[in-house]
C-alpha cells in the first residue's frame, strides 16, 4: 500500500471508536485504515495515559499532538531518511530528468552509486525538486470575432463496411468547428488525400452557408507538406484552393493540440455521441446522419463553456459575416513535375503533351485541370494543351524538329505537297505511291524519292518520274536504277502484253 499521511481528524476518529468499544478490525474498516496503523495509534494513546473507559473527553488537541509525535518518525525537514539521501544528488537527478530519462532508469543509476530509495520517494523528490512530470501552464485564448476563424482536425471514428472494397475499413472524420459559436460540421471519409480534404471543405461551406476567413487545420499531409512552427510548406494544390475560396491557412504546430483546442475537444465528442454504438448502412447513410447530428444533437445542445446553443449563436452572429459560399464545384487541378523526354513530350496524368525540343532532359512544371494542361518552365508559361484522357496524346508540330513533324504526325497531305515542290511529275508519283488503304506504310518510299532529288537534282528526278508515269510503273527502286545508270532520257520499253495460255486441265462446258 502506498504511503499516506493520516490526518488529525482520522486519528481522533480511531481513538473515539476505540474508546467506544470497537475492535481493531472494526476500526480499520470504519476508518478505512490499515489494522497495523490502528494498533500503532491505539498503543501510543495508551502510552500517553488514555484509559479506555475514561470517555471521549480525554481526546484533547494536546493529546492528539502527543500521539502523533509518538507514532510518526522524527522529520525535522518534513521528510524522511530516504529523501535526505537524495538531496546531495539533486543536480544529477535534474540533469537526467532534463534528458528525458525514465524514472525507473534514474532509480537504477542511483542504485549503482549506492543510493537505494523507495520508488515513491524518488518520484516525489523528482516532481517537487527536479521538474519531473510537470505540466506546462496554459491560458485560455479569446474566441476572436464571429465569422472569422474555424478549426479543422481529422479524427478516427472506427470501422465501417465499404461496399466498394468489400470489407470493413477505418473511417475518418474531418471536423470543422466555428471558434466563436462552436457550431460544427463532420465530413466522413475513408482516406485523407487532397481530393478528400477539399471535398470535405466544399461540403462544409455549403453546410455553413459561407466561408470562414481563417482556417486553422491540423498538419495533415494533404494540406501541409513540410511542417514548421513559423514557415510551413503547404501543398500547392491546397494553396490554390484556398486562393480560389478566399480564406487564409494558419496551421497548428505539430504535437501542439492547444493550438486548436475548440476542434480538439470535438473529436472525442463526435466519436462518442455520433458514431459510438450506431449501425450505418454505408458511407452515404453515415454522412446523411452526421449532418443531421450536427444540426440537432450537437447544434442544439447547451454548450458547457458558452452556455449557449451553437446553432442559434451561429445563425444570429456568425452566418451574416461569412464570405459567400461557392456557387460552382471546385475544379481540382493535378500538379506534376515531369521530365521532357527525347520524343519532345512529357507525361501528365498518363497522357502525352509536346513541349519545345530545347528542353529535352529538363524537368518542367505542369498543371492539369479538367479542360487544359499548362506547362511552365522557370515560372513562365510555355505551352497550353487541351486535356487528353489517359493514353491520349496532343502534339504541336512547332515543338518538333524541322522536317520531323510530317513523319511523326503521319501527315500525308504535307508530304505530298513537299514532293510537289520538286516537280509536278514527282508530286503525282508520290500521290500514286500513297494512294493505298494504309498510306502511312508508304511514307518511307516517298522520303526515298525526295532523297533521290537531293542526290541527283530535281530535274533528273522529274524526268525519270515522268517516264515511269507514262508506262504506269510505280516503283521507287526503278527510279533509283534509272538515275544511277543515267537513263532518265531513254524511253522505257513498253510493258509486255500478257499472253493467255490454255489451261492444261480445263474442261469444256457441257450443254445441259
Amino acid at each position: 500500500m502506498a504511503f499516506r499521511e493520516v490526518a488529525m481528524f482520522e486519528i481522533r476518529e480511531v481513538l473515539r471508536l476505540w474508546l467506544g468499544g470497537e475492535g481493531v478490525r472494526s476500526i480499520a474498516r470504519l476508518a478505512q485504515l490499515d489494522r497495523k496503523t490502528v494498533r500503532r495509534y491505539v498503543a501510543a494513546a495508551e502510552a500517553a495515559g488514555v484509559v479506555r473507559g475514561g470517555g471521549v473527553d480525554q481526546l484533547s488537541d494536546a493529546l492528539i499532538g502527543v500521539v502523533c509525535d509518538k507514532v510518526r518518525p522524527a522529520r525535522p525537514g518534513g521528510h524522511g531518511v530516504a529523501w535526505e539521501a537524495l538531496v546531495p544528488h539533486e543536480e544529477l537527478i535534474r540533469g537526467w530528468v532534463n534528458r528525458e530519462l525514465r524514472l525507473t532508469k534514474i532509480a537504477e543509476l542511483l542504485a549503482r552509486r549506492g543510493v537505494a530509495v523507495p520508488y515513491r520517494t524518488l518520484h516525489r523528490f523528482a516532481v517537487e525538486r527536479c521538474g519531473f512530470g510537470q505540466r506546462h501552464l496554459t491560458v485560455r485564448v479569446a474566441d476572436g470575432e464571429p465569422g472569422v476563424e474555424c478549426q479543422v482536425d481529422f479524427g478516427r471514428m472506427g470501422l465501417l463496411f465499404d461496399p466498394v472494397a468489400g470489407r470493413r475499413r477505418v473511417l475518418g472524420a474531418l471536423i470543422v468547428t466555428a471558434v466563436y459559436s462552436r457550431h460544427c460540421f463532420v465530413w466522413l471519409t475513408f482516406r485523407q488525400r487532397l481530393v478528400d480534404v477539399i471535398d470535405g471543405f466544399e461540403a462544409a461551406w455549403l453546410f455553413f452557408g459561407g466561408v470562414f476567413r481563417v482556417v486553422i487545420p491540423d498538419c495533415v499531409k494533404a494540406i501541409v507538406v513540410e511542417a514548421d512552427d513559423v514557415n510551413p510548406r503547404f501543398n500547392e494544390g491546397f494553396v490554390e484552393y484556398a486562393q480560389s475560396r478566399g480564406f487564409v491557412v494558419d496551421p497548428a504546430r505539430v504535437r501542439h493540440p492547444r493550438d486548436k483546442p475548440r476542434v480538439e475537444r470535438m473529436v472525442s465528442y463526435v466519436r462518442g455521441s455520433f458514431f459510438g454504438g450506431e449501425d450505418f448502412v454505408d458511407l452515404a447513410d453515415a454522412q446523411r446522419r452526421a449532418e443531421q447530428w450536427c444540426r440537432v444533437t450537437a447544434g442544439l445542445r447547451l454548450h458547457g463553456t458558452t452556455q449557449r446553443r451553437p446553432v442559434e449563436v451561429f445563425a444570429a452572429e456568425e452566418a451574416p459575416l461569412l464570405l459567400p459560399a461557392p456557387e460552382l464545384p471546385y475544379d481540382l487541378p493535378i500538379y506534376a513535375h515531369p521530365k521532357v523526354h527525347r520524343d519532345h513530350h512529357v507525361e501528365v496524368a498518363k497522357a502525352l503533351y509536346s513541349v519545345p525540343g530545347q528542353l529535352i532532359g529538363h524537368h518542367v512544371e505542369a498543371r492539369a485541370d479538367s479542360q487544359l494542361v499548362k506547362i511552365f518552365w522557370r515560372g513562365g508559361l510555355i505551352k497550353v494543351h487541351p486535356r487528353q484522357p489517359p493514353g491520349g496524346r496532343c502534339t504541336d508540330p512547332a515543338d518538333l524538329p524541322t522536317g520531323r513533324d510530317v513523319y511523326a504526325l503521319r501527315d500525308i497531305a504535307s508530304l505530298t505537297r513537299q514532293a510537289g515542290l520538286v516537280g509536278a511529275s514527282v508530286g503525282e508519283y508520290a500521290r500514286q505511291l500513297l494512294d493505298v488503304e494504309l498510306p502511312w506504310t508508304r511514307m518511307r518510299q516517298v522520303y526515298r524519292l525526295l532523297g533521290l532529288a537531293r542526290r541527283f537534282g530535281d530535274d533528273r528526278v522529274e524526268t525519270a518520274c515522268a517516264q515511269a508515269l507514262a508506262v504506269d510503273v510505280i516503283d521507287v527502286g526503278l527510279i533509283a536504277r534509272i538515275l544511277e545508270r543515267g537513263r532518265e532520257h531513254a524511253e522505257l520499253p513498253p510493258l509486255p502484253v500478257a499472253q493467255v495460255l490454255p489451261l492444261r486441265f480445263a474442261r469444256h462446258e457441257v450443254a445441259r
